[in-house]
């Protein structure tokens, strides 16, 4: 039986984004549609992105979670910025 997603369950997600030592997350944005937390934003790496999903999942397996996480493609300057 799925909890039924409500301002409460997203508060307690969102706390969970921005509180865990491992995470410290404030960049993504939560919202509840038709039953499910719609997770979404961009990380930094695929790792990051994977971390998030399992730490929500792990914390509230009777809520319906959907992640649309990108990852963002930073990567080191290859050649030197002229100004």
């Amino acid at each position: 039986m799925s909890r039924p997603v409500d301002e409460y369950v997203e508060a307690e997600v969102h706390r969970l984004l921005t509180e865990h030592p491992d995470l410290a997350e404030q960049g993504l944005i939560l919202h509840r549609r038709e039953g499910t937390l719609l997770v979404q934003g961009e990380v930094e790496s695929p790792y990051r992105r994977d971390q998030i999903h399992r730490l929500i999942s792990q914390r509230f397996p009777d809520v319906r979670i959907e992640c649309d996480i990108g990852v963002i493609r930073a990567q080191a300057p290859v050649d030197a910025e002229e100004l």
